[in-house]
């Protein structure tokens, strides 16, 4: 998922003398082997390989998401790890797949066209050739002029900003600049009144889309042609129906590049007659709708410390265009290497190492916040169960398959300086800075939604922003084998500090019973 804009929290790296000069006990002799073993020897690609090629897309509670549920259980097994396990988390809705998807202008001329079904949308019947009508419409009011002239006829959706030359690279690597001043943590809070107007806009947005599609489905219009935007034959991609068994009918929709989208108007609206080949073959799975998280661990070894737990953890589950590569099956193989590294180097944690691969992310941190909940406390009521005083940490890969260049400590003063002395080993590999900024849209607030100290990773954001995140463009030729292999490194290091020190991370405040996420 992609991250949220950034929020602030007032606060400073600089805190009490006493956990500014308490030194982190390090084991050299471990972290040369932590990085020998994920420098030279290691598996990242292969293990991406079955996320992505072999497994297939990993929509929430599809076929792909069971069959990489299973793949990475039985993996984690095989390196050693114990307790692996496919766990329910509770209810989720139906799973959808595609079976078939084709789209082509087949007047004035034939010409394939790029898209795929939208999410938890139904087939077409067969095969269907029809002509189609552009809908412009900035309010419910506009759809009017469109009443009685849909039937029988293929929707096309207006395009928001058309593609325009880019004059940028896709792909960019933070510079020393701009993660310097990632640690200028400005004063607190002016920027939250612009989220705020931003999401009532995108509420608004939500609602009329709603509408409209109300709307075809009344009228009798044969599917719908879409897109979100993109370039260069990139689209993304999204949800076009409920996935609660209940939900109400919708039309058969494609989500299109719109290269092609912005054709089939120009000609439309020259009055040149256009006509569009469809077909979606689409299947929904209703005999189980629970969600699942694949979970798996190192136990510890220290009498007093091993029912403690650490956590690592990304989300399984993606998008349906593509194979998920940088979101997120990149931070599941950071995250799985990162095990295997630790088991190979034959680390003996003090605490217990947990991973977990979250389920249903994509469609609002499903997988994390029932794990939370089932776990370690309800934010809703903050009722705390057993298991939450013995959380020591849980860290989080989502942003794409950058190499790590720092943490979010996530307003966690405390944390900070206990981070900046494990970075100093990993300096050389371009991990170097701590932030008390927060970041958001990861699976880390789930944790942080009930005071204990989750933190999701900075990552170079390469080119997940423009071109990979949710689109049909995601798949495994986007991962740098150099990238993932130092995030596993980076990864496996702070895992076996947080599981060795003395003491648990230091935690912020308690939340009260209701909070947000």
């Amino acid at each position: 998922m992609r991250p949220l804009p950034f929020l602030f929290l007032a606060g400073s790296l600089l805190t009490s003398a006493a956990h500014a000069q308490r030194a982190e006990k390090t084991d050299q002799l471990v972290l040369t082997k932590i990085r020998d073993e994920g420098m030279d020897r290691s598996r990242v690609m292969e293990t991406a390989f079955y996320l992505t090629d072999v497994s297939g897309p990993r929509l929430a509670n599809s076929p792909g998401l069971q069959r990489a549920n299973e793949w990475t259980k039985n993996q984690l097994a095989s390196w050693g790890l114990v307790n692996a396990n496919v766990e329910p988390w509770g209810t989720f809705g139906r799973g959808w797949d595609i079976e078939k998807s084709y789209v082509a202008m087949t007047a004035p001329y034939y010409h394939a066209m790029i898209g795929a079904p939208k999410a938890w949308t139904p087939s077409t019947n067969g095969a269907v050739k029809k002509a189609v009508v552009v809908v412009k419409a900035a309010t419910e009011a506009d759809l009017d002029k469109y009443k009685g002239q849909l039937r029988d006829k293929i929707v096309l959706t207006e395009v928001g900003t058309p593609p325009k030359p880019g004059f940028e690279p896709d792909a960019r690597r933070y510079t020393a600049e701009e993660l310097k001043k990632m640690t200028e943590v400005p004063a607190a809070a002016a920027a939250t009144a612009p989220d705020a107007d931003r999401l009532a806009a995108r509420r608004a947005q939500l609602a009329l889309r709603a509408k409209m599609a109300d709307f075809y489905l009344s009228e009798g219009a044969a599917a719908v042609l879409s897109t979100r935007g993109g370039s260069d034959g990139t689209f993304f991609t999204s949800n076009g129906a409920p996935y609660a068994p209940d939900a109400k009918p919708v039309l058969p929709e494609m989500e299109m590049a719109p290269e092609d989208q912005l054709r089939l108007i120009r000609l439309a609206e020259a009055s040149i007659p256009v006509e569009i080949e469809l077909e979606t073959r689409t299947r929904f799975q209703t005999q189980d709708l629970k969600g699942y998280n694949v979970v798996a661990e190192i136990p510890g070894t220290d009498r007093k410390l091993k029912n403690e737990v650490v956590m690592l953890g990304a989300h399984l589950d993606s998008w349906h265009a593509a194979t998920g590569a940088t979101d997120n099956a990149a931070g599941c193989a950071v995250m799985m290497e990162a095990v295997r590294i630790l088991k190979a180097a034959g680390v003996q944690p003090r605490r217990t190492i947990r991973i977990a691969l979250w389920g249903e992310e994509e469609q609002g941190l499903h997988g994390s916040k029932n794990y939370v909940k089932n776990h370690f406390a309800d934010p809703a009521t903050m009722q705390l169960r057993p298991e939450h005083a013995r959380l020591a940490a849980y860290f989080n890969l989502d942003n794409g398959a950058g190499k790590i260049r720092g943490i979010y400590a996530q307003g966690n003063a405390a944390a900070a300086p206990i981070f900046s002395e494990w970075l100093k080993p990993l300096a050389d590999l371009g991990a170097t800075t701590v932030t008390l900024r927060n970041t958001g849209g990861t699976d880390h607030l789930s944790f942080d939604a009930v005071g204990l100290p989750g933190f999701q990773f900075i990552q170079d954001p390469l080119d997940y922003g423009t071109r990979t995140h949710h689109t049909n463009m995601d798949t495994y030729e986007r991962l740098p084998a150099d990238d993932l292999k130092q995030a596993s490194v980076v990864v496996a290091t702070f895992v076996y500090q947080a599981a060795m020190r003395d003491e648990m991370l230091p935690r912020k405040p308690q939340p009260t019973a209701g909070k947000a996420q």
